[in-house]
């Protein structure tokens, strides 16, 4: 049985990799849980799974977690918490494969300690590669460790890579990677229109069911700008070899067009699930629990370019991952920062971008060749983009 953690175990990834999980018991030893502070689903899932250990994040949460523990069937549970804990349980003995599945910034120092230890990384916190990129996959090329992507694009890119490719790798025989993006629900409202969109409408994602951060990231299309910078780095390509193409439909989950003229192009029903199956099982494939894709009832697929003044969120990835050093850290510090403030109705939604920019403005291109500039540099980021935050509201 391989051991596995799983780092962000009550969002949308953890919630569908312990379903793949429970599919294959015979297969799989859940060996920790994280969670920040939703210890209700928390509880249900280690009822169910039975982890030695726990972490949540935010102690005062732990506390209570620990008292709802007292008298249960599961009271054997280690329960820790706080930031370090996490790096604790992704480099555990007996843990084999760690599901990466922390959203944003939070994520990227469990993320890198399980590549430090040689784990096999279930890759579904994009943060980590797009702040860390170089750092990350040096960890990985000397640990040994085995990085698979989960989303949806990058899983399917990686599937239509030649036999026996590796991620961090670059082949001769692709000459370009046809990134997919279902557009988001704004793709085709009035431009006059989006200042005024809500929260509400931002995370009411038309095919997929996400956190309420990546849904934003979705809506502004700057989900797929951190999505291609992280597609340069696990597949060692230029920012001019990915190309991002709106596919309302997401049945076409990426495509890889090779130098003989060949694209290959995975597809499915858009589910989760069929990606963490692919990565937990690889190199071999199982059930994932998604029903298989009709083919009939698809009917169209329609394909067109993104509109950067519609979408300036994936212009300002573009410029980013150009100017590389810390300027991706500064990307998405700020977006994390824009995007809060957003749900929180602080800003409004075309603010984001323009928080971003503004942002990105302020920082020198610099190196981000070791983890304290990163830090530093995601740190000074987010309090730039709070000071354009409050500079917008007077």
């Amino acid at each position: 049985m391989k051991g596995l953690c799983i780092l962000g175990a009550t969002g949308s990834i953890g919630v569908s990799t312990l379903d793949v999980a429970a599919r294959h018991a015979h297969l799989y030893n859940i060996v920790a849980l994280t969670a920040n502070n939703n210890i209700d689903l928390l509880y249900e899932q280690c009822l169910e799974h039975h982890p030695e250990y726990v972490v949540v994040v935010d102690e005062s949460k732990a506390l209570l977690f620990k008292e709802k523990l007292k008298d249960s069937p599961i009271s054997d549970i280690n329960v820790l918490s706080g930031v370090l804990s996490l790096e604790y349980v992704a480099t555990l003995d007996n843990v084999d494969s760690v599901m990466a599945a922390i959203v944003g910034a939070a994520g990227l120092l469990p993320t890198l300690a399980a590549a430090k230890a040689g784990k096999t990384i279930l890759l579904a916190n994009k943060e980590a590669l797009v702040m860390s990129g170089d750092i990350f996959m040096q960890a990985v090329a000397e640990s040994g460790a085995h990085l698979l992507p989960i989303d949806s694009e990058h899983n399917a890119i990686f599937q239509c890579m030649p036999a026996g490719y590796k991620s961090g790798t670059h082949t001769k025989q692709a000459r370009r990677i046809l990134l997919t993006a279902s557009g988001g629900p704004f793709r085709e409202m009035p431009l006059d229109q989006m200042a005024n969109v809500t929260p509400d409408q931002a995370v009411a994602h038309p095919n997929w069911d996400m956190g309420r951060k990546i849904s934003v990231d979705s809506a502004t299309m700057m989900n797929k700008g951190l999505e291609m910078i992280e597609a340069c780095i696990l597949f060692a390509m230029k920012p001019d070899q990915i190309q991002v193409v709106i596919h309302p439909q997401s049945v076409i989950h990426s495509m890889v067009d090779y130098v003989d003229g060949t694209v290959l192009a995975q597809m499915g029903n858009p589910d989760m699930r069929v990606p963490i199956a692919y990565s937990m099982a690889w190199p071999d494939r199982f059930d994932s629990g998604v029903e298989p894709l009709n083919i009939f009832d698809v009917r169209r697929m329609d394909f067109q370019e993104p509109n950067l003044e519609r979408f300036p969120c994936l212009r300002l990835a573009y410029e980013a991952i150009n100017k590389a050093g810390i300027m991706p850290t500064v990307l998405n510090a700020a977006n994390e920062i824009a995007v809060d403030a957003f749900l929180n109705e602080q800003v409004r939604f075309t603010d984001i971008p323009v928080i971003i920019e503004r942002c990105m403005e302020k920082f020198d291109v610099k190196p981000a060749n070791s983890l304290d500039i990163i830090l530093e540099a995601d740190q000074q980021a987010r309090m730039v983009s709070k000071q354009i935050i409050s500079e917008l509201n007077h």
